[in-house]
């Protein structure tokens, strides 16, 4: 047996690293998780290895406990057994297969089953009897256990293809497929269940018709009336509306950006994706304080020209209104990288054949861009469906599905039930808009990067089209500075409405620092919740882009089954509203096997994949305009999919890492619906304290720290910017003389 491991050991590198991850994890890491922390060290002199609340795996079996877990050993004998067999035979692969299928299936199943209680399915109880023990979540041994099971798994399935199959390709589907089963579906799931279950814990489907069938969110009425509109219908009116000036907007900037010759473009650039790095209740509250009935415009219009304030911005034109103020910088994100990527030569070609600049960019440069159109409607739409904090403020009566969910599940009634069949309605338009776009892109072919030289610039617009990009651009670059003037003046005002004097108090009272005996004090009482908040963003945000753009890559550059299934999953966290994945989060991951709750990773996986779609869909619209010859190419040279990855695609893809890095940074600091359900007293974060601050009627404070956030986001997204660069296809724009290839710097 020695000697035939030995033997096979430079063949089978893969195996032989993930069947020492899996032993490492079961003879020397916890099995369970740790209550006080894994890093805090005490575990080691408690009693480690031999006290059942930190013994590893093997540690447990041997004194006879836990043993149900015994099935678990069986994968290292399939591995071993695996090692001694010819690579490339059917048993080699079958082996990996199995075992590493028997350990997947053997965790889930036992850690669904036992709880903290015992048994967590009656049925089991009946046929089993009670059980004298109860286990926790799982811990970093079980953890790396099963990342062990479920690599040997996907290599098993590569070496199933022969020569075709891609170790790194396979591993990496079936590794965001469990990451997607875990924290989306399997929550989702659970809360879902809620909706068939009546008072007495019972499995109802006629209570379950009765709640989807109700006339609140079905009805019939015409859409500007309020109250007269089915929820869902109000939902659909709003987004659609959204994710169209969203888009528009998006558009208009990239272009102003990237295709005229306005002085100070930057600037506006600058300008675009502020609204991206605030608080969606502070711009709404910005709104009021601009139209509201004591509103600045609204009192100011009732002095000059006699005219009685009115509500109109409570409803859904104060939700458009902020809505499309805080989402167009998704829309721009999006579009900026698909506009510079848009190949010159086509555009020269064009003008070539004597065709005038309109009719070029109709024919040329606007049917290019549909991949990043289509892409940045569906995030629109599907953002304003979602979002809870502008129609919470400024929703007046028009209710949407977001907020009735926050008010099914906190409010009085406290129906959890009504909650899950509303977050089904909301993901079947989601699923509606997703084929839509399918529908609307077909399967044409919008590749503008092929490797060859491109030389040339990119067309400017023509002059009418400029005009009025400037002109919108400009408009509502003006409306932005507007809002945020508010924003920044509120801060200083000693007591909004009733003392305009001007102070620092608020600043001071945040983040006061002080220099003692012991140091440096931070007695701001804002300080710990924003560390925390940092600290959470900074680790969310590059594993957010990490994951969306290997999806993205997955997706556009391999086929695969079940692959329309495996990219609706990706995009399903984004359509679930932030108060239905915090409760959620909450259900599945207070008990058994994955015990969370009250951490900050609970956090920070939340913010992964309610953010990893922007990743995803910024990646694809990206990808579709660089030409697979590229990958082809490099696999022929003999690199392998991760060395083309890294080495070939990724450099291509800086707008598109640039848009996952900001806008999962920026969410994660600003994000409200689902933090306020899993914040805790260890970690608190920023926008639970600012609504805490709004609450206790202490608005100077709230708009002060939001004031302190928008600022060092806007640092932050700078810096990104430099670290990332840009690409660039055009070899005259790069300042550079090489002949041929394409050039990114």
């Amino acid at each position: 047996m020695i000697s035939a491991l030995t033997g096979h050991y430079h063949r089978n590198p893969t195996v032989m690293l993930w069947l020492m991850v899996g032993l490492f994890s079961s003879i020397l890491l916890p099995w369970y998780g740790i209550e006080d922390g894994f890093f805090d060290l005490e575990w080691i002199i408690d009693g480690y290895p031999l006290d059942s609340d930190f013994a590893p795996l093997f540690f447990l079996l041997g004194q006879g406990e836990k043993l149900w877990l015994t099935p678990l050993i069986m994968p290292f004998f399939f591995a071993f057994f695996a090692l001694t067999l010819p690579q490339r035979s059917s048993a080699f692969s079958w082996a990996l297969i199995i075992g590493g299928g028997l350990g997947l299936i053997w965790m889930c199943g036992q850690g669904l089953s036992i709880g903290i209680r015992g048994w967590q399915i009656a049925s089991l109880q009946e046929l089993f009897g009670p059980l004298d023990e109860r286990q926790f979540g799982m811990g970093y041994g079980a953890i790396l256990y099963f990342a062990s099971c479920l690599f040997l798994f996907s290599t098993g399935l590569a070496e199933q293809r022969g020569t075709m199959g891609d170790k790194f390709i396979i591993g990496m589907i079936c590794f965001v497929v469990m990451l997607v089963g875990i924290f989306v579906f399997y929550p989702i799931i659970k809360l879902i269940i809620l909706a068939f279950i009546d008072e007495q814990n019972a499995y109802s489907l006629s209570l379950f018709w009765e709640k989807i069938s109700d006339s609140r969110i079905w009805s019939l009425g015409c859409v500007f009336a309020e109250r007269r509109c089915g929820v869902a219908w109000n939902t659909v009116f709003m987004a659609t509306i959204v994710g169209f000036l969203t888009t528009t907007l998006g558009l208009v900037f990239a272009l102003l950006v990237t295709r005229t010759n306005l002085r100070y473009r930057r600037i506006f650039r600058a300008i675009s994706i502020i609204p991206l790095i605030t608080p969606p209740f502070v711009i709404g509250l910005a709104i009021i304080l601009l139209f509201g009935l004591s509103g600045v415009v609204s009192t100011t219009i009732s002095d000059i020209f006699g005219l009685t304030p009115t509500r109109w911005v409570y409803g859904l034109p104060g939700i458009v209104i902020a809505q499309t103020l805080a989402y167009t910088p998704i829309a721009f994100l999006v579009l900026i990288g698909v506009v510079e990527s848009v190949s010159p030569s086509l555009e020269e070609a064009g003008l070539t054949l004597r065709a005038n600049p309109s009719q070029v960019f109709q024919t040329v440069s606007l049917p290019l861009i549909r991949p990043g159109l289509a892409n940045a409607f569906l995030l629109g739409f599907i953002e304003s469906m979602a979002d809870f904090g502008n129609p919470l403020v400024l929703g007046g009566n028009y209710d949407v599905l977001s907020t009735e969910i926050f008010f099914a599940i906190v409010g009085a009634q406290y129906d959890q039930g009504r909650a899950a069949v509303l977050a089904l309605v909301l993901l079947s338009f989601t699923l509606a808009a997703f084929y839509i776009q399918r529908f609307w892109l077909g399967r044409k072919s919008y590749t503008t990067i092929t490797g060859k030289g491109d030389s040339g610039y990119n067309m400017k617009l023509p002059p009418l089209l400029s005009r009025t990009v400037i002109f919108v651009g400009s408009s509502w670059a003006f409306f932005t500075i507007v809002i945020y003037s508010i924003i920044v003046y509120g801060s200083f005002v000693e007591m909004w409405g009733l003392d305009n004097s001007l102070t620092f108090k608020h600043y001071i009272t945040a983040f006061s620092v002080s220099i003692e005996e012991n140091g440096i004090q931070w007695t701001g009482s804002a300080w710990n919740s924003f560390s925390t908040t940092f600290m959470i963003a900074a680790i969310a945000a590059p594993l957010t882009a990490a994951i969306g753009l290997v999806t993205a890559y997955l997706l556009t550059r391999h086929n695969f089954r079940g692959k329309n299934a495996f990219e609706f999953g990706t995009m399903l966290s984004f359509a679930i509203p932030g108060t239905v994945i915090g409760v959620s989060y909450i259900l599945a991951f207070n008990v058994p096997p994955i015990e969370i709750t009250g951490t900050g990773i609970i956090l920070i996986v939340s913010f992964v994949f309610r953010n990893m779609p922007v990743g995803v869909r910024s990646g694809v619209a990206a990808m579709s305009q660089i030409d697979k010859s590229l990958d082809e190419s490099s696999l022929t040279l003999g690199a392998g999919s991760f060395h083309t990855f890294t080495k070939i695609v990724l450099p291509l893809l800086r707008p598109a890492i640039l848009a996952a890095l900001v806008f999962s940074f920026v969410r994660s600091m600003t994000a409200i619906s689902a933090v306020i359900f899993l914040v805790s007293a260890e970690y608190d974060m920023a926008t639970s304290y600012i609504i805490g601050r709004v609450e206790n009627n202490d608005y100077g404070l709230a708009i002060a720290y939001s004031t302190t956030l928008i600022f060092l986001m806007l640092l932050v997204i700078i810096l990104l910017q430099i670290m990332v660069g840009k690409t660039v296809t055009n070899r005259r724009q790069a300042g550079t003389e090489t002949q041929g290839g394409l050039n990114v710097t």
